[in-house]
């Protein structure tokens, strides 16, 4: 009789119900961290990576990368935030880049032109509270941050040439957005292409086991990837989680398209910008920024496709973002006041205020309007103003032809959610 030999995994000294056991827990855990992830390559070799950190008795190392572009994160950065507080759950390591190197550089992602370089004081002012929003949901005593200035700072001339050589031009211009430029005569510069070379070079400076980041940044991921393997290391598994839409519901949630919700805005501001999310991306928005239960979140979606007012959701949304980030009571207020402002047509209790040049102390309202951002053109300004949509410390603005002189402490309504105060 032949012997038969059980093949699976074993912990040394362990009993084959031991094994079971173990695998089955290494399923669900899988299954928890990958879930909502759009790619995870190579494919299988997660479990491996969770098995063999297991056996090993260490935490993996799980890369995270934030730019210095502005000074909030925003709900569309949660999503790789709060799969990397899955990771930290299960006892792995949260290891947060910030990125102010590659911020001298500029992430040509998804870009039609050269982005701007930020200056040094730029991004210490930018990254100056980022810790504070980052802990609103990771564990700090299990995350790991570092700025990639440690390590890129100190690259000689002779690295930085080792560096490029990993890279051809031709594989960067397989990228969406350099071969469109290129196609259109939109130029590129040169230390463009160097961006994601110093983002794959991070991987290799802290030994990244596994790397976050949205579909955008899966060329930046694998390349980090393949740094890592010239450079000697086993190359990291990377995992893209999906972009949100900002409040416009077009682009993607950006500080660069200024479409953002930013976690640590007053709770009044992020209420008011949930609430005019379009009804297409309510479930999309609590599904990837929220702990709302699955089956709430399907009962719901049937409820609006069988007639319910999206109002209604709209709410339970935006009261979950702000009890998340600030407190149960914040978002109680918060519903009263924006139930007060278009119930009772009453004004909210925070206005966001703005600063008016003194060369404007005269202007045509649609000038004004859209000078200050509350229109995208001229022409909406007189499409509101014609459907009665603007109003001056609750006067109606009537004539296209007005010139307003704007004074302090005046209350402009635009439309029927957007309120500025004149500072």
């Amino acid at each position: 009789m032949v012997e038969q030999r059980n093949h699976n995994p074993r912990v040394r000294g362990s009993s084959p119900c031991a094994v079971i056991l173990i695998m089955e827990n290494i399923k669900e855990i899988i299954f928890e961290l990958s879930k909502g992830c759009v790619d995870i390559l190579p494919e299988g070799e997660l479990e491996k990576k969770v098995l063999l950190a297991k056996k090993e008795n260490r935490p993996l190392r799980v890369k995270l990368g934030i730019d210095a572009s502005g000074p909030y994160i925003h709900l569309g950065f949660t999503i790789p935030l709060r799969k990397l507080k899955k990771f930290q759950e299960f006892g792995h390591t949260a290891v947060l880049i910030f990125g102010d190197f590659t911020g001298k550089i500029g992430d040509p992602t998804g870009k039609n032109k050269t982005r701007p370089q930020l200056t040094d004081e730029d991004i210490k002012e930018n990254l100056k509270n980022y810790k504070t929003q980052v802990f609103k949901i990771l564990d700090p005593k299990k995350t790991e941050i570092r700025l990639n200035g440690e390590w890129s700072d100190k690259l000689t001339p002779q690295d930085i040439i080792k560096l490029s050589s990993k890279m051809t031009v031709a594989r960067m211009l397989e990228r969406d957005y350099f071969e469109n430029r290129y196609k259109h005569k939109i130029p590129i510069s040169l230390h463009e292409f160097l961006y994601p070379l110093f983002q794959a070079y991070d991987s290799v400076a802290v030994r990244a086991d596994i790397e976050l980041g949205g579909t955008d940044q899966k060329f930046n991921l694998l390349l980090g990837r393949e740094i890592q393997q010239e450079y000697g290391q086993e190359g990291q598994i990377i995992m893209t989680t999906p972009l949100l839409e900002g409040i416009d519901g077009t682009r993607k949630m950006s500080k660069s398209y200024d479409n953002y919700v930013g976690i640590t805005e007053k709770p009044s501001e992020i209420f008011g910008k949930l609430m005019s999310i379009p009804d297409s991306l309510i479930i999309k928005y609590m599904l990837l920024t929220t702990d709302i239960p699955q089956k709430d979140i399907d009962s719901y979606k049937d409820e609006m496709e069988n007639g319910k007012n999206p109002k209604e959701y709209k709410m339970i949304l935006a009261k979950k973002i702000v009890s998340m980030y600030y407190s149960e009571n914040e978002s109680l207020r918060c519903e009263k006041e924006f139930n007060r402002i278009f119930k009772e047509k009453g004004l909210p209790d925070f206005i966001p205020s703005i600063k008016v040049s003194s060369e404007d102390s005269s202007i045509k309202i649609t000038q004004f309007l859209k000078k200050y951002n509350l229109t995208e053109s001229t022409s909406q300004a007189s499409r509101l103003i014609q459907g009665k949509g603007v109003k001056i410390n609750d006067n109606l603005v009537e004539n296209f032809d007005f010139v307003y002189t704007p004074k302090k402490g005046d209350v402009i309504q635009v439309g029927k959610k957007r309120f500025v105060k004149i500072d």
